[in-house]
């Protein structure tokens, strides 16, 4: 009942979404000037997003912290977040720092800034606060890695337990309590270091009781918490299956074990990128069977190579090409679920090639290609393993009726070729009976005999599959947690987030006529941010040489001839190396005229227009 209650909660507000958050605006607008100091900020995101206790950092004009209120979500609205400002604001410009969790688990991360009454210079970079911690990050994604790694193995080991040989599980017990271990541990280092994760710090804050709860409180946190329970259900299961191994039908224990693999697939597609984005039913219907596929086969694998090598023999004839059937139908199902999973997650063939996901994409596609090669070298040897069993059979001559009485040695002369040589009329009758051959004499042709080197051959192929299973697997791993490229496409129409106000620079050449350094060159203006309302303009003078000159006077005008307005003066100041001024108002957007005015000496200046785009 509590697992279920847990499961309701994950699936609960797995609304179609963005896998990542964008931010989709900001109230103030970003590198906007307003008049009156606002009492909040407010975020505005494509998809839900969690809270932190740090979501919001804001410095003023003297880069100092400001003290805020609590983060919240604004009108009760998920996919929003809002922080109280203080009742005064002194003029000037304030960056907002924030971070947050996307409803696919991952933290994103930005700033914007916005300026009252006018704009203030700014005099150094401002620390808005960590964006991650590498050894956090590192040891995070490795136990994800180990926690892929062995769900594959319990899952895959556990089918092939049920399917492909039931009767001979004590080979495999060893490898299903090391998955076992193996997910509870990594499982609950993830859940230890989901807070730094979100957070942005260092492992040491893992051991933090309220950030723990906090975790505890969110969709990744409880989707921890519920593996862990199914963890629980599936060694009940698995303890009271090899006690209970007679009296358990085998179809009770297939459907106990399909519904304890599908509970546990569940944990990852309900906190990854399947519960957010298009059609979030279908992908965490394919999420799910996707991962239950990938356990079968490669999980499989693993259970297969070492059957093959601490089986005795006799039942390779038929476990092994059980295991090729079902595995190819586990490839099937992979290569749907992957196809559908590619399309949503890339949104267009240029993203293969153009973004991380996809070129890691491409990697993966590479790597199960070279693990379908090798499979196919082991489907080889498999059939030549199964190819014996029948035709082995009907080659046994019946025996002839003999007179009673007669001698042994006629009885061998009618069996047929072979008579006489010792031990022949032995492994005849063995052969009759369906008996294995004993282990000290040459291989026969019977049922439970497999050829010892094509047994080895397939043991190597089937190595060498492990071994490419595990690498891309662990592409896998780095995939989930990169930003799909149809997220990155959306993102990106969205307003600029985490950067400075835009700027727009223009070179204006000039050349006064005279043969000095300073005669001619050029002048980099820059406007920040060329939108309407107040701006900040900044002016650098190059000689003929290329290097910085010092001149009496550089003036900056500005004029909209299509609606009469102007020249307005920037007024700019010597600043010792540079000429600006951080308040100049352009009142409307539209195609400005800027002059730009460059004295060299008391009697010689030019003057150069440019047209300049201001923007609303």
């Amino acid at each position: 009942m509590l697992l279920g209650t847990v499961l309701v909660l994950l699936l609960a507000g797995a609304a179609p979404a963005s896998a990542h958050a964008a931010l989709r605006s900001t109230d103030p607008d970003d590198g906007s000037v307003v008049q009156r100091a606002p009492r909040h900020v407010t975020l505005t995101f494509t998809e839900s997003v969690g809270l932190l206790d740090d979501s919001f950092r804001v410095f003023g004009p003297d880069q100092r912290r400001v003290h805020t209120g609590e983060a919240t979500h604004a009108d009760g609205r998920s996919d929003t977040a809002r922080i109280g400002l203080p009742g005064k604001l002194a003029e000037g410009t304030y960056t907002v720092a924030w971070r947050v969790v996307s409803a696919d688990s991952h933290p994103v991360s930005g700033a914007f800034s916005f300026s009252v009454g006018k704009r203030s210079a700014t005099t150094g970079q401002i620390d808005t606060g960590p964006t991650e911690d590498p050894l956090t990050r590192g040891l995070y994604d490795a136990a994800r890695y180990l926690a892929y790694l062995a769900a594959a193995l319990l899952v895959g080991t556990a089918a092939f337990a049920l399917l492909c040989r039931p009767a001979h599980t004590s080979p495999l017990r060893r490898p299903l309590v090391a998955a076992w271990w193996t997910l509870l541990g990594s499982t609950a280092v993830l859940l230890l270091l989901r807070a730094p994760y979100e957070a942005g710090t260092g492992p040491a804050a893992a051991f933090d009781a309220s950030a723990l709860g906090r975790t505890l409180a969110g969709r990744p946190g409880l989707a921890l918490l519920a593996r862990l329970l199914v963890l629980l259900l599936t060694a009940a299961f698995l303890i009271g299956l090899s006690r209970r191994r007679d009296t358990v039908k085998r179809p009770v224990a297939l459907a106990i074990g399909t519904a304890l693999a599908t509970a546990l697939a569940l944990t990852w597609a309900a906190a990854e990128h399947a519960s957010a984005g298009i059609q979030v039913p279908a992908a965490m219907t394919s999420s799910v069977v996707h991962l239950l596929a990938t356990g079968v086969w490669l999980g499989g694998l693993v259970a297969l190579l070492l059957t093959l090598r601490r089986s005795s023999g006799d039942d390779l004839v038929e476990v092994v090409p059980r295991f090729s059937r079902i595995a190819f139908a586990a490839v099937t199902v992979l290569a749907v679920t992957g196809l559908y999973q590619s399309w949503r997650g890339l949104g267009s063939l240029s993203a293969l090639s153009g973004t991380s996901y996809g070129r890691l994409l491409l990697a993966k596609l590479a790597g199960v290609a070279v693990l379908l090669l090798v499979a196919g070298y082991s489907r080889r040897w498999t059939a030549r393993i199964a190819a014996p069993a029948a035709p082995a059979r009907a080659a046994v001559p019946a025996p002839v009726p003999q007179p009673v009485g007669a001698p042994a040695g006629g009885r061998e002369a009618a069996e047929g070729p072979g008579t006489g040589e010792p031990g022949t009329s032995g492994e005849a009758e063995s052969e009759s009976r369906g008996e294995p051959e004993s282990p000290d004499g040459p291989p026969g042709p019977g049922a439970g005999s497999v050829d010892p080197g094509i047994r080895r051959r397939l043991r190597r192929s089937v190595l060498v599959e492990v071994a490419v299973a595990a690498v891309v697997l662990m592409i896998t791993t780095v995939l989930t947690g990169t930003l799909p490229s149809r997220a990155q496409a959306e993102a990106a129409q969205q307003a600029p987030v985490g950067a400075l106000p835009p700027t727009t620079e223009i070179t204006v050449p000039f050349d006064t006529g005279t043969d000095s350094v300073t005669g001619s060159g050029k002048v980099l203006v820059t406007l920040d941010p060329a939108r309407v309302g107040e701006n900040g303009v900044q002016a650098v003078v190059y000689g003929s040489d290329n290097g910085l000159v010092a001149v009496p006077e550089v003036r900056v005008t500005f004029t909209l001839p299509s609606r009469e307005v102007g020249p307005i003066d920037a007024e700019l100041v010597d600043r010792g190396g540079y000429w600006s001024t951080n308040s100049v108002n352009l009142p409307l957007a539209g195609n400005w005229t800027m002059k730009t005015t460059v004295r060299v000496s008391d009697v010689d200046q030019v003057s150069v227009e440019r047209r300049v785009r201001v923007e609303p």
